[in-house]
C-alpha cells in the first residue's frame, strides 16, 4: 500500500469514527482487519476522492463495515447511538416505529442466514418514512 492509500485509508477511519457520533468500542484487530477489507478490495481508489475523503455515496457501507458488531447489537435491542446514526445515515425518520421495523427486518435478516449488511440495509430502506 503506498502512503497515499495509507493517507485516504486513515482520513477515512478519522471521518467515519467523526460521522458516527459513537464511541469507539472495536479492538485495534477489528478495525485493522476491516480498513484493510475496505481498501484491499477497492484499491482505495473507489471509497475515497483524490482529497482522500470518503465519497458520499459510501458512507453507508463504510459505516456497517466499520461498526458492524455494535450496529447488530443496537438492531437485536431495536434502539441505540449505531442504529440512530445508521437512520440518520439512510434518511429514516427516528421514531419509535422505525426502530421497531429496523428491529424487525434485522430479525428476518438474521434468520435468514444472510451476512450481507447492504441486503439488512436494503430492507431498512424499505420501511416507511
Amino acid at each position: 500500500m503506498n502512503a497515499r492509500q495509507t493517507l485516504a485509508a486513515l482520513g477515512g477511519l478519522f471521518i467515519m469514527l467523526l460521522l458516527s457520533a459513537c464511541s469507539f468500542k472495536a479492538t485495534f484487530k477489528e478495525t485493522t482487519d476491516t480498513t484493510s477489507n475496505i481498501t484491499g478490495t477497492t484499491s482505495g481508489r473507489v471509497w475515497w476522492n483524490e482529497d482522500g475523503l470518503l465519497n458520499p455515496e459510501h458512507k453507508v457501507a463504510a459505516f456497517t463495515a466499520y461498526n458492524t458488531q455494535n450496529l447488530e447489537e443496537d438492531l437485536a435491542r431495536g434502539q441505540g447511538e449505531y442504529l440512530a446514526s445508521l437512520h440518520t445515515l439512510i434518511e429514516k425518520s427516528e421514531s419509535p416505529s422505525s426502530y421497531l421495523f429496523a428491529q424487525e427486518a434485522y430479525i428476518r435478516w438474521n434468520q435468514s442466514g444472510s451476512r450481507s449488511l447492504d441486503e439488512l440495509v436494503s430492507r431498512m430502506r424499505l420501511a416507511p418514512r
